[in-house]
């Protein structure tokens, strides 16, 4: 699998759109940012340009239209952005990310039974 370009928290929330509904027009994407966020214009198609030049997105003309649609699945994006906390955070660890986030959060009967399963499942492989 290739490495995910890095996106930034304000990129995401087009990556967003694009996770949910596929292609999207810039129109639609700039219609969208600038209710939810208050973005100009100009801010969407930077950050437009800026996903396109990282391959985090392709677009095609269709028409009149660029369709917008993405290369960085969300799951990919997901484990990218895990992977950066747990490095900057715990220098990789995972161990103790797992025993302080254990400590410090409730979980319910299921959660537990869930989290053991999952120790076990790791074990056996």
């Amino acid at each position: 699998m290739h490495e995910s370009p890095h996106i930034t928290e304000a990129e995401s929330e087009v990556m967003k759109l694009l996770w949910q509904k596929e292609p999207m027009t810039a129109s639609e994407i700039i219609s969208a940012l600038t209710q939810q966020m208050q973005w100009s214009d100009q801010t969407i198609k930077t950050f437009l340009n800026r996903l396109h030049k990282k391959k985090a997105i392709r677009f095609e003309k269709s028409g009149r239209n660029y369709l917008y649609y993405p290369l960085v699945s969300h799951d990919e994006y997901l484990k990218a952005e895990n992977r950066s906390f747990l490095n900057r955070v715990y220098k990789g660890a995972v161990g103790m990310l797992c025993a302080k986030f254990l400590e410090e959060e409730t979980l319910s009967e299921k959660d537990i039974e869930e989290l053991q399963q999952i120790l076990e499942n790791k074990k056996k492989s």
